[in-house]
């Protein structure tokens, strides 16, 4: 699926590169350069745009402006440094000197901003970023990154100029919670390959990273007090391959780099059933007595947890232990999901003691829809995968204090193969193209769900039929930023029509990230 014209693309930004600025790449003067892209032409679309002035150009005296006394603060002026060095070749040197010259990231502000909004400022002077929180900053540093030329992503030097457009915009979130699922479980991605997918949501300002991290295919966390897990459990995937694990120490680089991006981690040990991987690893959590045979298929549903045995509750309150220690976030995810093989009452009994556990361990229990289908514990978080939109019972929670995370399967799942004629993923909820995946509303999506109920949205990856990092990227882009969007963006700013056209210009960024996507028909790609 890699494209022969990106490196192409490469060779000749890099022949640009090797030329004087302001030099031609063929006889004759040099083109006009275009003006600098609209503020509100970027992904997601800013809550507000006031357009206005002359434009501001980063040259070789630009310095990045710090608050004084921010270390988290200091941390993302260098994040903009490291971006912005390698492609415009300026030195860039963080400084904590007042001025009113240069890119100045700034805390304080309007309550209105809250944890995450940002207010971006251009004038031929300076660039101001001001945010409430160092949050706000990283957010406010990802909508400059975009409104800068595209060839900003690259890692060596490129023609200038890098101008920002002249106004000011004031940005907030509208839900709280923007997030994507990776499962590490069906097919094991390395640490570097996490880290990758990390740096590409926080284009986009997902905040939150959901780590599948068990089914029935493979265990991929050490757990110190049942190590069997990941070394046996943990030995295989779809397919038969080698599998793989994380160390604690992997997990906790995993949390420190999604951390450095203002990212949270949601762990997900799934329970009581897509459990075939820990059965196989200890014959005493079966019913039985006896250990099945390690599993590298796909099928689903045929596995669980024995409910009665109370070594089961041993060891549910010693995985969620060990896992609620590496992890500084809030949410615990517990899965819940397709548990065939457990009876209503088990399911229902089982539910009741392990939302129990996460709570005495300090977590806040997320589960899949079908949660609610038990008693979800006070404060519980059901993530809606369904395709109806009219699940009774999950509006009943919601309307009684259950938040729900939008991860509807036919919009948000990023495996659903994009048209018939896709390498990759499944169709069991249908084909999924980017505008099917974008023109929904996760405020009106479920009947008799109260707007308010919603934290906010997630877009899943499973991966029964993605291997490495090349289709990772493949079947996120292009949907993933409109899952983004609609998690950011006020409902009024939603409109295809719009979107298609500022996804379009996403492109050559992608290429010059070294991204791998899907080629829509529905966008009208520039090349």
């Amino acid at each position: 699926m890699r494209r022969l014209r990106l490196p192409i693309l490469l060779l000749c930004t890099a022949l640009l590169a090797s030329l004087p600025q302001g030099t031609a790449a063929a006889d004759g003067p040099a083109p006009p350069a275009a003006g600098p892209r609209p503020l509100d032409q970027v992904i997601p679309a800013p809550a507000s745009v006031r357009p206005g002035g002359d434009p501001y150009t980063i040259g070789g005296r630009t310095v990045i402006r710090v608050p004084a006394g921010s270390a988290e603060a200091r941390r993302v002026g260098s994040y903009l440094a490291g971006l912005l060095r390698p492609s415009t070749g300026h030195p860039l040197p963080l400084t904590t000197r007042p001025g009113a010259d240069g890119i100045r990231l700034r805390l304080g502000g309007p309550e209105e901003l809250g944890e995450e909004g940002y207010r971006l400022h251009a004038s031929p002077r300076s660039v101001e970023i001001r945010a409430r929180t160092a949050s706000g900053l990283f957010h406010g540093v990802q909508t400059l990154r975009q409104l800068l030329p595209a060839r900003v992503e690259a890692r060596r030097k490129q023609p200038g100029p890098w101008r920002v457009a002249g106004g000011t915009v004031t940005d907030v979130p509208r839900y709280a919670y923007r997030g994507a699922m990776l499962d590490v479980a069906r097919h094991f991605f390395t640490v570097e390959q996490v880290k990758r997918y990390i740096d590409q949501l926080a284009l986009y300002k997902i905040n939150t990273l959901h780590l599948h991290l068990t089914d029935d295919q493979g265990w991929r966390i050490a757990i110190d007090s049942w190590p069997r897990l990941a070394t046996h459990g943990g030995s295989t995937e779809v397919g038969g391959g080698p599998g793989g694990h994380y160390t604690k120490d992997d997990y906790r680089e995993i949390v420190r780099h999604a951390a450095a991006r203002h990212m949270t981690v949601v762990p997900e040990i799934d329970m009581p059933g897509h459990t075939n991987a820990a059965l196989a690893s200890y014959p005493e959590l079966n019913c039985d007595g006896v250990a099945p045979p390690l599993y590298t298929g796909i099928e689903v549903g045929f596995s669980s947890l024995c409910v009665p045995l109370e070594t089961t509750y041993d060891f549910v309150d010693d995985v969620v232990r060990e896992i609620a220690e590496l992890t500084p976030g809030p949410y615990l995810h517990i899965g819940g999901d397709e548990a065939h093989r457990t009876g209503e009452e088990d399911y229902a009994r089982f539910m009741e003691r392990a939302q129990r556990i996460v709570a005495e361990h300090g977590k806040t229990v997320v589960g899949w829809h079908q949660i609610t289908g038990a008693e979800p514990a006070e404060g519980a978080i059901a993530q809606y995968w369904g395709t109806a939109g009219r699940e009774e019972g999950v509006a009943e929670a919601a309307r009684n204090g259950t938040r729900l995370i939008l991860s509807p399967a036919d919009r948000a799942y990023l495996d659903m193969k994009y048209d018939e004629t896709t390498p990759l993923g499944l169709s069991w909820a249908g084909h999924v193209e980017v505008r099917q995946s974008y023109d929904w509303d996760p405020g009106a999506h479920i009947e008799g769900v109260p707007g308010d109920a919603v934290l906010g949205v997630e877009a899943p990856l499973w991966t029964e039929t993605v291997e490495n990092g090349d289709h990772i990227e493949f079947m996120a882009f292009p949907r993933l930023p409109g899952i983004a969007e609609l998690g950011w963006s006020p409902a009024s700013a939603h409109d295809w029509e719009d979107y298609r056209t500022r996804l379009a210009a996403q492109g050559p960024r992608w290429e010059l990230m070294g991204i791998d996507y899907w080629r829509s028909p529905q966008v009208p790609w520039t090349d």
